[in-house]
């Protein structure tokens, strides 16, 4: 069983930064993905971004291109959020999830970190 564990989460200012970071008790094979996804009060969860692990290539949400940066640490098994600029709308609950197979559904999954952003 692969464990995710976020943290980083806490309470910014509108225009501040924050880096969530999603450290995983293994790989969970040789060509996988990692994401981040969020759920705001009263909202449905949705995709953040996701990270390749294999080549490092990532992917965005079209609206937080430019804002945010998905990277990775190989040797801490570790995949990072870095967000700027952050908006009262982006406060929500961060969560970061792993597949097995690259383009399979998410199957692990960590317990969240809250991000509040104050106006």
């Amino acid at each position: 069983q692969v464990q995710l564990v976020e943290s980083g989460g806490g309470l910014v200012q509108a225009g501040g930064s924050l880096r969530l970071s999603c450290a995983a008790s293994r790989r969970t094979g040789s060509n996988y993905a990692v994401g981040w996804f969020r759920q705001a009060p009263g909202k449905e969860r949705e995709f953040v971004a996701r990270i390749n692990w294999s080549d490092g290539s990532t992917y965005y949400r079209d609206s937080l291109k430019g804002r945010f940066t998905i990277s990775r640490d190989n040797a801490k098994n570790t995949v990072y959020l870095q967000m700027n600029s952050l908006q009262p709308e982006d406060t929500a609950v961060y969560y970061c999830a792993a597949n097995r197979v690259l383009g399979t559904a998410y199957e692990y999954w960590g317990q969240g970190t809250r991000v509040t952003v104050s106006p």
